[in-house]
């Protein structure tokens, strides 16, 4: 299938977008010169579901190099940079992506990924994956049929079969893998590349506590300063979020959390942790970060004051009860570009952003490129990992392996130019030996 983007006429404006992401992201471009010269993936057909930004032009264009033939969709419906999009389809590699997807466009793209017939899959929120499961099950649904539309009628199961493997970028993908794992119905094997230290330790923490902010600035120009902050989640997501809302001056931070541990280490951070409903009368923005449903609920909603915005940085756009507030309001318009105003029948109004979508890639550009370089190095070399192994791996969810993720880390740091010391001889063999004591 050939590509199909919203404007072709953008593609210069895309190429110089890419430059930019590429002069910022020097471990992927390490990596793009070995696979060029390597060709690891030579006559690998790879379809990626990825947000189609600019670092995944890197990445795309790195795994291109390497000869692969790569198809990209998108994994959100409103993340795409059409100048990107364009910039990638000039150049030869297919995209089937556009900002404000329908939900049948969106599965379109997906079956289009999928008609790709694909050998390694690379995922952002699982929904390629998933839905290359469901067909090969035969499991139907309104999604599927979209799907099918493009996918055609491919023998699914004998397509599945021959996938060597795939990878996943986020914490919401892994989840579901894990689950599928546990029930035995994952059919080929998932390289967890968000649970690479160089993936969530950075870019959950550092690039999504950024950018969900550079989302909730862009779609509101509010002042943070000053402000009562609600967090939802305390993962690295959450913990990157509050910490830069206490950077940029709020007033009072607050951690709302299921898991004890999480909860007290945010009381040792020096945030307020407690329930959403006693939050919710304090809060005047509000961001959850759990990869959970409903974490605000229609309730939670009334209790707020008047006034009070509401963005979501978790993958799916499940985390704020947006249908039932959307049944329930007595007014609503859109004051600002991904901002929408709900009045409720209490007689306050609140804002809600981005539909409750991703807010960094729905009203932003997603993360900065420097971190984007350590998550999509993991991504390349996941993508070279499973190419060596195949056929040896089974249908489970690892982490890449350790060496890997390290020389990522020593690359990153090479390349800014920082240096580190190194154990000596006499230091090795005293942290390997057990027999010396004191």
């Amino acid at each position: 299938m050939h590509s199909k983007v919203k404007d072709p006429s953008l593609a210069d404006r895309g190429r110089m977008q890419i430059e930019w992401a590429e002069r910022n992201m020097p471990v992927l471009m390490l990596i793009r010169e070995r696979f060029q010269r390597e060709k690891p993936l030579a006559g690998l057909r790879l379809s990626a579901s990825l947000h189609v930004t600019k670092e995944t032009a890197v990445l795309a264009r790195t795994l291109a190099a390497g000869g692969a033939d790569v198809f990209l969709a998108p994994s959100n419906p409103l993340s795409t940079q059409d100048d990107v999009a364009a910039a990638l389809a000039a150049d030869g590699i297919k995209v089937y992506a556009w900002k404000g997807m329908n939900e049948r466009e969106y599965y379109n793209a997906i079956g289009a990924a999928i008609a790709h017939s694909p050998q390694v899959t690379l995922d952002d929120g699982g929904d390629l994956t998933i839905t290359l499961h469901k067909l090969a099950m035969g499991i139907s649904d309104e999604s599927i049929q979209y799907a099918r539309e493009t996918a055609g009628d491919l023998d699914f199961k004998a397509l599945v079969k021959g996938i060597y493997g795939g990878t996943e970028e986020t914490t919401t993908g892994v989840i579901r893998f894990r689950s599928m794992e546990r029930e035995g119905s994952l059919l080929y094997p998932i390289i967890a590349v968000n649970d690479s230290y160089t993936k969530h330790l950075f870019d959950n923490r550092y690039g999504t506590g950024q950018s969900t902010w550079d989302g909730v600035l862009r779609a509101t120009n509010a002042l943070i300063a000053g402000k009562v902050v609600v967090v939802s989640g305390y993962g690295w997501v959450g913990r990157g979020i509050a910490g830069k809302a206490k950077g940029l001056g709020a007033r009072k931070v607050i951690v709302t959390e299921v898991d004890p541990v999480r909860a007290l280490e945010a009381v040792f951070d020096g945030f307020e942790v407690m329930p959403i409903s006693k939050a919710a009368e304090e809060g005047d923005i509000f961001i959850t970060a759990t990869g959970d449903m409903r974490v605000i609920d229609y309730n939670t909603m009334l209790r707020m004051k008047d006034g009070a915005m509401l963005a979501n940085a978790g993958h799916f756009n499940v985390e704020i009860d947006v249908d039932a507030v959307e049944k329930n309001a007595v007014g609503k318009r859109e004051v600002r570009p991904f901002m929408v105003e709900y009045k409720l029948p209490n007689g306050r109004v609140i804002y809600i952003l981005g539909e409750g979508r991703l807010i960094n890639l729905v009203a932003a550009e997603g993360h900065p490129s420097e971190v984007m370089d350590l998550s999509f190095a993991n991504q390349a070399l996941a993508a070279e990992y499973i190419v060596k192994n195949r056929g040896k791996l089974t249908p489970s969810v690892t982490k890449l392996p350790e060496d890997l993720d390290i020389e990522i880390a020593r690359l990153k740091l090479k390349a800014m130019g920082i240096g580190i010391d190194e154990l000596t001889e006499e230091q090795r063999r005293y942290i390997s030996a057990w027999a010396l004591g004191t």
